[in-house]
């Protein structure tokens, strides 16, 4: 099964249906950013902390990884970086588009797999924004290792993912507000449950396919990349899970 198409074709179909994550900033926020009042998330709620950021975004080179959408490249782009936006969804890269054409920013997209960078040379970038994305990938470990390769010494990366601990639990039952333990860590729609499974509850959903990946994968992944881990948060997943902890994480991390 070529779940990248599949993903590829429910984002976009995510697009028309306005999914949280498709819905484009206004021309007032680029409006407030370009005169120093903004903000962008990598998890579901919560702020990604100023301090995170270069001092300076004038410049600066920005991929947002798997991040179309037009939500954080319209923001980098207002605040004068030069911004790439790259995304496996084509309707997803649309909105950063069509926002640089109605707000007057020059914005480059580029589809494909965050897996492979290979159409970027080694330190083309000094910032990486890659949100809450990488949990439609079968194996997280080259992004982390793309992701170093194309940033310049001293570049950040600002990484949003799940806790795996969202994925031990029976889909049907969660998605029902119930929570039943039934899966091992790594896990993976296309192994994990019944091709039956697939189809009605995740494919017939629209929704994607997730896979739930190792917290060793997900941060010790970015350390052995050759990253510093510099930053760290939780915030709300936005399931049941939510009264029992927070299963959203982000990480800001450094090439040295």
């Amino acid at each position: 099964m070529d779940f990248r198409k599949i993903n590829e074709e429910i984002w976009d179909k995510n697009v028309d249906n306005q999914d949280i994550w498709t819905m484009p900033v206004s021309s007032k926020e680029v409006m407030k950013a370009k005169e120093g009042d903004w903000k962008i998330v990598l998890t579901p709620t919560k702020e990604v902390p100023r301090e995170w950021f270069p001092k300076e975004l004038t410049g600066k080179d920005v991929l947002c990884l798997a991040s179309g959408g037009g939500q954080q490249g319209p923001i980098m782009a207002a605040l004068g970086a030069n911004v790439t936006v790259f995304d496996n969804s084509q309707n997803q890269l649309n909105q950063d588009i069509m926002v640089a054409k109605r707000d007057n920013l020059i914005i480059k997209t580029v589809q494909g797999d965050m897996k492979d960078l290979s159409m970027f040379a080694n330190e083309s970038f000094d910032f990486i924004v890659h949100p809450w994305s990488n949990c439609y990938i079968d194996n997280v470990l080259p992004v982390w290792k793309e992701a170093y390769r194309v940033l310049r010494h001293g570049g950040i990366l600002i990484s949003g993912f799940a806790n795996p601990i969202e994925y031990i639990f029976d889909l049907k039952n969660i998605n029902e507000d119930k929570l039943v333990v039934r899966h091992k860590i790594p896990y993976s729609d296309l192994t994990s449950i019944s091709q039956e499974e697939l189809k009605e509850f995740v494919i017939g959903q629209g929704e994607a396919i997730a896979f739930g990946h190792t917290l060793h994968d997900q941060i010790q992944g970015q350390i052995d990349a050759g990253f510093l881990i510099a930053g760290f948060y939780e915030d709300k997943g936005g399931t049941v899970l939510d009264s029992y902890i927070e299963s959203a994480i982000a990480t800001k991390a450094v090439k040295l």
